[in-house]
């Protein structure tokens, strides 16, 4: 008797489950390798064919969406390209073979949503002459991924864990069917948040059997957010990131570990690093016995030198990763290091996760200067192109930026970036390698830094960057201006053409306070000359929306409210920014959380965001008539998905009203915020949504001509 079962989908295909009966579990096992493997095959062989995923098909009745047919995922249509390999936000990497064939493929499981799961990248033994390091095949996906996952490289090869559990048949059930080896919630017993707990096998004493390492991120003194004091500094603790032991007294078939007991260094103090360590045991000098390295969550790494022996090991203080004298960094955060000799050269290597989905390679040397190993600078690892991708949190604009008829995309994302992707034509459109945009001086990167952000240090590289483009200085010329982390709004001025167009440095926006410029109350540092701070993370919207030629803006004001800031043009021609309005209604709901979940069932002014410090913000939007009643209604980021606020019209007050119908369809995009935009590819409009996990989501917007 044999059960089969759809257990999950990739890429449109099931993945199917067989379940036999014991005697016959070798055989069903090859038969479902067997499915997946030509599943794998079809679907890579689709992209050049221009396949595009559907995330589900026909409309969501009952809501916004009765008119709305299949989300899709926005492809490139250009699969002899090149781009950074990515998954969705957060990468943890399980460099290995996956398919025999004697190369290190890159199996990356990501724990966010929408893109959950275990993505499998071959490699195909082409070299990309950019990088150096070997190009991948797009990924398909094995099904969900599980909690902080990692990767040990043994005696007989490697094992996949997760949290208190190991995975036996990984190849062929991924994260399915687990073998507990442990409780995670009785590694670190101090009260407060733990973020990583990173399960590893290391036969850490060099006596033939398997022990466990566990990497835990602390985050009990740190607290979470609005805890900086007037002069910007932090005012609690910081992360630790500590590497606990649990030694197996009995053997590798029957195992017995002892209770947990931090690892610690030849001072007597644990093993901390700043959150989430991600220990990797290995050689890194070359003298025979396991040495220590640690990520963090922020960008850098430690290493802790064995100075006692293969037996019996002892670890000095750590030290920070140099290159050329300068600690190794990462470019972003939330690392996930997994040391691997990945060139096949006998040294250690390091491939690395990123928060964005990328993952890079930092490769050993074998030199060591003062006893630390040197590493070269990282190198992202590069696929052939599918879907479209810029990071994390994705924040698109589409607009035609370079004057040739056709909508590019301009886009923010967690790293504070701006990219272009360029419009290449076609319906539907091929696009160009994203390129980040310079400010005429360097790229732009708008970051936290170590006190920009409401949550703490922790978030010093982020950025969030939400642009929008408009000609914002009335010079004929299109401008972007953003709104991010810090959030204080800044103003992009285009001083090249029409058709080549190049920014200039970021300018304050100001607004004609008539008294002191306000800001949100949890904000620590003072607005100069009446700079337009509000709340982060949210649209800057650009649009005339009096009619009288001027572009106006549309944001959260400090408070949370929707807010108009009206343009005037003064008598000497010079442009002001007047100080907001609010003249928005909701009816029937009038306030809402950060995820756009409802706070009230009360008529009032539109409060987008009532929560304060870092639940505050968060709201991303944009203005289109998405019913065809000829009024504008506001497409904004849901907990679900979007959601449509739709347009009622001006009562006799002044207010415009607004009623929330509900998400545009139900599929989840994010945990924390989409961002919407309207496109239009040869003469027919989409919304196009900006993701949690970088990627694009887009569908025909209802009642078109």
């Amino acid at each position: 008797m044999v059960c089969v079962k759809f257990t999950s989908y990739f890429y449109g295909y099931p993945i199917v489950t067989i379940k036999p009966e014991p005697p016959m579990n070798k055989l069903f096992r090859r038969i479902k390798a067997c499915l997946v493997a030509f599943l794998a095959t079809a679907l890579v062989a689709s992209y050049a064919f221009g396949f595009q995923t559907p995330i589900s098909n026909g409309p969501v009745q009952g809501s916004a969406s009765d008119t709305v047919g299949q989300i899709s995922t926005l492809t490139y249509q250009n699969p002899s390209i090149t781009v950074d390999l990515g998954v969705g936000l957060w990468a943890w990497p399980l460099p290995m073979d996956w398919n025999g064939d004697g190369l290190l493929d890159l199996v990356v499981a990501c724990t966010d949503r929408p893109s959950n799961g275990i993505h499998v990248f071959l490699n195909t033994g082409n070299i990309d002459p950019s990088t150096l390091l070997p190009l991948f095949e797009p990924s398909f996906n094995l099904g969900p991924a599980g909690r902080s996952p990692q990767i040990s490289y043994v005696k007989d090869g490697w094992r996949v864990t997760t949290s208190g559990a190991y995975y036996p048949d990984f190849r062929q059930s991924g994260f399915d069917h687990p073998y507990s080896i442990g409780d995670p919630e009785k590694i670190h017993l101090e009260d407060g948040r733990v973020r990583a707990n990173q399960w590893k096998y290391v036969d850490f004493s060099g006596n033939g059997v398997l022990d466990l390492v566990v990497g835990i991120g602390f985050w009990g003194e740190y607290g979470w957010d609005d805890a900086w004091d007037t002069n910007g500094e932090w005012k609690n603790g910081p992360l630790r990131g500590y590497t606990y032991l649990l030694e197996n007294r009995g053997t590798d078939e029957q195992p017995d570990y002892a209770d947990p007991t931090k690892i610690t260094t030849t001072d007597g103090s644990p093993v901390n690093v700043f959150g989430m360590p991600s220990p990797n045991f290995a050689d890194f000098d070359g003298d025979g016995d396991l040495d220590l390295l640690c990520g963090e969550f922020l960008d850098g790494f430690t290493y802790f030198e064995n100075v006692g022996t293969r037996e019996h090991p002892r670890y000095a203080p750590g030290k920070k990763l140099m290159v050329a004298g300068v600690p190794l960094q990462m470019e972003l955060c939330m690392i996930t290091p997994t040391a691997v000799d990945f060139t096949g050269n006998g040294i250690v290597d390091l491939v690395v996760g990123d928060e964005d989905g990328r993952v890079a390679l930092i490769e050993g040397t074998g030199i060591l200067i003062e006893g630390v190993p040197q590493f070269l600078p990282p190198r992202y690892f590069k696929q052939y192109a599918h879907r479209v991708k810029f990071g994390a949190l994705a924040a698109p604009v589409s607009v035609d930026w370079d004057g040739d008829g056709w909508e590019d995309l301009i886009v923010g994302n967690t790293a504070g970036h701006i990219g272009f992707i360029k419009n290449l034509g076609g319906d539907p459109p091929r696009w160009a390698p994203p390129v980040y945009l310079s400010d005429g001086e360097k790229v732009i990167r708008e970051q936290a830094g170590y006190n920009g952000s409401i949550q703490g240090p922790a978030e010093a590289k982020w950025g969030y960057t939400n642009p929008s483009v408009a000609d914002w200085d009335g010079d004929g010329l299109l401008d972007i201006v953003t709104n991010g982390i810090w959030g204080n709004v800044l103003f992009y001025k285009n001083i090249g053409t029409e058709t080549h167009p190049r920014l200039a440095p970021a300018q304050a926006v100001t607004v004609e306070y008539p008294g002191d410029t306000p800001k949100p109350a949890w904000t620590w540092w003072q607005p100069q000359s009446n700079e337009l701070v509000t709340q982060w993370r949210t649209t800057p919207f650009l649009i005339d929306w009096n009619g009288n030629g001027l572009t106006d803006l549309i944001m959260l004001d400090q408070e949370g409210y929707l807010s108009l800031f009206e343009r005037r043009r003064n008598q000497d021609g010079t442009l002001a920014l007047m100080a907001p309005k609010r003249v928005f209604w909701g009816e029937g709901v009038s306030s809402y959380d950060g995820s756009g979940r409802p706070q009230n069932n009360v008529s009032g002014l539109l409060r987008m965001n009532e929560r304060r410090a870092g639940g505050s913000g968060r709201r991303t939007f944009t203005f289109f008539d998405w019913d065809g009643d000829g009024v504008l209604d506001i497409l904004v980021n849901s907990a679900t998905n979007v959601n449509v606020l739709r347009g009622l019209g001006q009562d006799p007050t002044g207010k415009w009203r607004f009623s929330d119908v509900g998400p545009v369809h139900h599929h989840p995009l994010a945990a924390h915020s989409t961002t919407p935009t309207i496109a239009t590819w040869e003469g027919k409009r989409y919304l196009l949504i900006g993701a949690e996990d970088g990627f694009f989501y887009y569908l025909p917007t209802p009642k078109q001509e």
